[in-house]
């Protein structure tokens, strides 16, 4: 990989450090990040635009670098990659008010944008039909998989019809802030993940916000408290409150880690902490059921006020 970086980018690199999907490297003094493209080549003038934007505005995002040939994309063996320079520490750690603050600081007008992912309903009933079909053909063998999974596919159920219902009765309103977002947010939420342009989409702001309250409730964090502090300088419309409830219940936390143990990147062990707090996370939908309703009416849900009572 280091003469196709030397090669396709005039550099003249000498060390590099070779990963699954991205080779990185140090030259000059900055940390540049050569990385698997994976996204559709139809997103990419969306996510150029969405560079261009944010740089204008003085909003940190990761420089794309062209090739010799003036292109974002090389092509190695079959697969296109894509030459990145950090605008961040390396390890470099954003927080929670950091998360809340980049989420408003750029907007959709419209929804005519590719990377506009806010069919939550229709996307994650789609993934469940694929993930039953999925384990009956492949997950035989899989019993921490078995025992487990349709406790989560019916929560994921109860998500979409919550969702659904939502979108009938109170509906997205020209008012509802469509924002810059991310297609997964991890803890510790580090900065070459967090401004790396291949992993943005626009969708509701709150999106980012209930992905990341999930993943640190899963690090012993306390996902309540941040919660709390999100719901006091954020004023949402009765639409994202409901919706940001709705994402705090879809179990993307479990399916992640589904995916991986089923493309065999991970060992199904790695579901058993999960499992174990299932009442904890349950008791936390409890609480955040009750913090979001002080501000706003949510769609009834009867086995979570059966568990508050």
């Amino acid at each position: 990989m280091k003469d196709v970086i030397n090669y396709n980018y005039n550099f003249d690199v000498n060390e590099i450090e070779e990963n699954k999907n991205y080779t990185s490297f140090k030259y000059n003094g900055e940390y540049f990040y050569f990385v698997f493209f994976n996204r559709i080549e139809e997103e990419l003038n969306d996510l150029i635009e969405i560079c261009y934007e944010l740089k204008l505005k003085g909003i940190r995002v990761h420089d794309i670098i062209l090739n010799r040939y003036n292109k974002v994309l090389t092509k190695v063996g079959e697969n296109n990659y894509i030459m990145l320079k950090l605008n961040c520490k390396k390890d470099e750690i954003i927080n929670f008010i950091e998360i809340c603050e980049y989420t408003s600081k750029l907007k959709l007008n419209g929804n005519n944008s590719r990377l506009y992912r806010n069919n939550w309903g229709d996307l994650w009933s789609k993934k469940i039909d694929y993930f039953e079909y999925q384990i009956k053909e492949i997950g035989k063998n899989k019993q921490i998989v078995l025992d487990s999974f349709s406790y989560y596919i019916g929560l994921a159920e109860n998500a979409i019809s919550y969702v659904n219902k939502v979108n009938r009765t109170i509906g997205l309103k020209e008012y509802d802030n469509i924002s810059l977002s991310h297609r997964r947010i991890f803890a510790p939420n580090i900065g070459l993940n967090y401004f790396n342009p291949l992993s943005f989409i626009f969708d509701l702001e709150v999106r980012d916000i209930a992905e990341y309250l999930k993943t640190i409730f899963f690090n012993n964090e306390d996902s309540l408290l941040d919660l709390k502090t999100y719901l006091k300088i954020k004023k949402l419309t009765p639409y994202s409150y409901n919706m940001l409830f709705a994402r705090l219940l879809y179990p993307s936390y479990y399916f992640d880690i589904y995916e991986d143990i089923m493309n065999n990147n991970q060992d199904e062990e790695k579901l058993v902490y999960i499992i174990e707090k299932v009442n904890d996370y349950e008791l936390f939908l409890v609480k955040a059921y009750e913090e979001i309703s002080r501000y706003s009416y949510l769609d009834k849900i009867d086995w979570l006020i059966k568990k508050k009572l």
